[in-house]
């Protein structure tokens, strides 16, 4: 455990949060008696109910007592609530298991066996991830910012190195701009651009922006080796390592410093990776900042949970390291092609603490399409099952059991592929062939599998709320599942296997398509699934069930029912949608003021703005500007100014559309200093998301999926006409 000192509660929390927080912190519980027996006496009880064999009724009442002391927990402010429902949760889920394993294994085939057990392993790796994560999210430390030093003359050096490869200058240079902008003493702070790509455009840039510019002879080991590389050359007591298309703003160093001066063992504190842009699932199924992305539940709950534990993992940037305690265990780790939390792991092991602080201090670009998410996905998959094989958590010396918790679920998580498809064919086992995967009454399955699944999901939703929305796992875990299964395993079995690959950002897509590339596997478990539903309705018709056969159907039916609902969410995500711009606007409303041609100044506000340009809300009784129109336009924040010459592109009467024109490299910065280096503007909508109800979220998820039904047909009728169409053309050219 960090010697840190306990959380202090955030202003937003409620009270019931913060007594919950001095009950926890009584030195009674300290004392190793006391532990001892609390520890001995909830493992018996535990013991007791998750074996007691019920029959059905008294397993029925025993269901509705545990639901409704989980719907009367839900609506209780505090973390302890929260804890009870997580001990209800794992109580009704483990006994589950156990009966599981003892009454429904006793198959009469080898069909019934193959099919069976093979759900059987997905169950319990489902169950271990779910354990797992109530252990790592139980109490999330929620730490604040730590002071500075009242006198700046005393804070120490800070090398900034930005690591590039293959992107472009135009997704570079934001964060090189607002890296120089940052508060901090400008003789202690030291920026590089680590340019693999070795292009003169970029050393060019550098040199007149006045910053570094490291480029060495090769690419071994890729990003790794390329900070290692920086890491020989520099020489500040601290790193900020920051992806090339993050832009960090002006307080980060401020904000993140302070921990490392308090905490000597302290080697790294990551911040949210925060995104401006909307990732593929956004994107495309129109849930920018209405639902919460894929990676908000990581950087929003599971690294503040890490955090308790001594645990936070660094996520490759929007980070700081101390350099002597990194050089100690030999830099950033290059023996996987996840680079970074394999580092982390090495300082844990070493002996030093790593730290979270959830406050967004930089926002970068997301994947921009489904292609390229998955590819970044597959790699990070990779690299969690190298790190399972050449560096087990579970084993040497080093870290606590907590520790090795924390990382194993971790690496878990990434062998989600085979599972996720068991779970969305298992019910088309007995519909095609009949085979039974349960040795159970459709009753006694129902009494003992429903209230582990809605315990499972109603504490995930008290927990996970305001960064994962019921049901969206499961969308998320299926557009992902064939891509990772296989680069996962083969990771497993020869961690050698596979390249790294660079995750591409940058550009515009000129018009709406469908991926049939990507969408293959989603088309074919579609298929199947509603082949199974339509094999299992004509079953239904001509053959003559018995109560307990018609109830096990109809399970089978619902089930599958269920798996065409997220495999067809699936299918929508596929559907690219057009991006006009190749730099994405981020909304926010900054005070500024027009200076028109003819002298007059007219205050106004921002709706937005990007690197090029700027949204402009004008007041009701300004008479339209005309487009082309040449102006300036002054942003302000707080008491400072900046004045920068703009052209209206875009006009209504109450809204203009501005294109910055020759800027020069001063201005540029002082653009980035008035946008992107406020962190004002992410600070604001961090967690801010609507809170989970799970009626809500399935409802939003059945939606998703008849859209997916919709763009299949679509999409799928244009692509049979163009077939047709062209089939004549191919007739042709064959005759001649």
């Amino acid at each position: 455990m960090s010697p840190l000192p306990p959380a202090v509660p955030t202003s937003h929390q409620a009270p019931a949060d913060a007594r919950a927080d001095r009950l926890a912190a009584l030195p009674l519980w300290n004392h190793p008696l006391v532990r001892i027996v609390l520890a001995a006496v909830a493992c018996f009880s535990l013991a007791v109910v998750i074996t007691a064999p019920l029959e059905a009724l008294p397993q029925l009442l025993l269901s509705l007592v545990a639901l409704v002391a989980a719907l009367v927990l839900r609506n209780v402010a505090g973390r302890l609530p929260t804890v009870l429902m997580v001990l209800l949760s794992a109580t009704m889920s483990l006994r589950y298991m156990y009966w599981r394993l003892t009454s429904t294994l006793d198959f009469q085939s080898w069909l019934d066996i193959a099919f069976g057990y093979g759900l059987l392993l997905a169950e319990i790796y489902a169950l271990s991830v779910l354990l797992l994560g109530y252990l790592q999210t139980i109490w999330p430390l929620r730490r604040l910012p730590a002071a500075m030093p009242a006198d700046p003359a005393t804070w120490p050096s800070v090398d900034i190195l930005i690591p590039t490869y293959n992107e472009p200058l135009d997704v570079v240079k934001q964060s090189v701009l607002t890296a120089v902008s940052l508060d901090w003493p400008a003789d202690r702070l030291h920026i590089f651009v680590l340019d693999d790509g070795r292009r003169k455009e970029f050393q060019d840039f550098c040199s007149e922006l006045g910053v570094g510019y490291i480029a060495r002879s090769n690419n071994e080991s890729a990003k790794a080796g390329n900070l290692n590389a920086a890491l020989e050359l520099t020489s500040s007591e601290y790193v900020a390592v920051f992806d090339c298309d993050h832009i960090p703003t002006r307080s980060f160093l401020q904000i993140c410093i302070g921990w490392f001066l308090k905490d000597p063992k302290l080697a790294m504190l990551q911040t949210p990776h925060y995104f401006f842009s909307a990732d593929p699932f956004e994107k495309n199924l129109h849930t920018f900042r209405a639902v919460p992305n894929e990676g908000e539940l990581f950087y929003g709950l599971v690294q503040d949970g890490n955090d308790l534990w001594n645990a936070a993992f660094f996520c490759g940037s929007c980070a700081v390291l101390r350099r002597s305690q990194l050089e100690e265990v030999g830099g950033i780790a290059t023996e996987t092609v996840t680079e970074d939390a394999h580092t982390a792991l090495k300082l844990n092991r070493a002996g030093y603490n790593t730290a979270y602080l959830a406050v967004p201090q930089a926002a970068g670009l997301a994947t921009e399409n489904l292609s390229r998410h998955i590819g970044q996905r597959v790699r990070w998959a990779r690299g969690m099952a190298q790190i399972f094989r050449v560096d087990n958590p579970l084993f040497g010396k080093g870290l606590s059991l907590s520790q090795r918790m924390c990382y194993l679920n971790a690496m878990l998580h990434f062998f989600y592929g085979l599972p996720r498809l068991v779970f969305l064919t298992a019910p088309l086992a007995f519909l095609f062939f009949g085979a039974h995967v349960f040795q159970a009454s459709a009753l006694m399955i129902t009494l003992y599998a429903f209230p582990h699944l809605i315990h499972a999901n109603l504490t995930s939703s008290r927990m996970q709320g305001r960064f994962r929305h019921s049901f969206w796992n499961e969308v998320y875990e299926s557009v992902l599942a064939w891509y990772i299964m296989r680069p996962a395993l083969l990771a497993l079995i020869n961690p050698k296997l596979g390249k790294f690959n660079v995750t591409a950002k940058g550009g515009a897509q000129g018009q709406a398509w469908f991926d049939w590339d990507m969408a293959k596997p989603y088309l074919v478990l579609l298929a199947l699934n509603i082949a199974g539903l339509i094999a299992g309705l004509i079953s239904l018709a001509v053959v003559d069930y018995d109560s307990g056969g018609l109830f096990t159907l109809a399970i089978n039916l619902v089930w599958t029912l269920y798996n065409i609902i997220i495999t067809s969410a699936s299918i929508a995500v596929a559907r690219e949608e057009r991006q006009f711009r190749s730099q994405p606007r981020v909304a926010a409303q900054i005070p500024a003021m027009l200076r028109l041609p003819n002298g007059k100044t007219v205050a106004c506000s921002t709706t937005d703005y990007s690197a090029t340009g700027l949204g402009i809300q004008l007041p009701p009784e300004l008479e339209r500007l005309e487009i082309g129109q040449e102006l300036h336009v002054a942003l302000f924040r707080g008491t400072e100014q900046r004045v920068f010459p703009a052209t209206i592109v875009f006009s209504t009467d109450h809204h203009l559309g501005l294109r910055f024109e020759s800027l020069t490299l001063q201005q540029q910065v002082e653009m980035a200093e008035m946008t992107f280096a406020r962190a004002d503007t992410w600070a604001e909508n961090w967690g801010q998301n609507t809170p989970d109800a799970p009626l809500v979220g399935l409802r939003e998820v059945v939606r998703i999926g008849v859209l997916g039904m919709k763009q299949l047909a679509l999409h799928g009728g244009q692509a049979v006409r163009a077939r047709l169409q062209a089939r004549p053309i191919q007739t042709r050219m064959k005759n001649r």
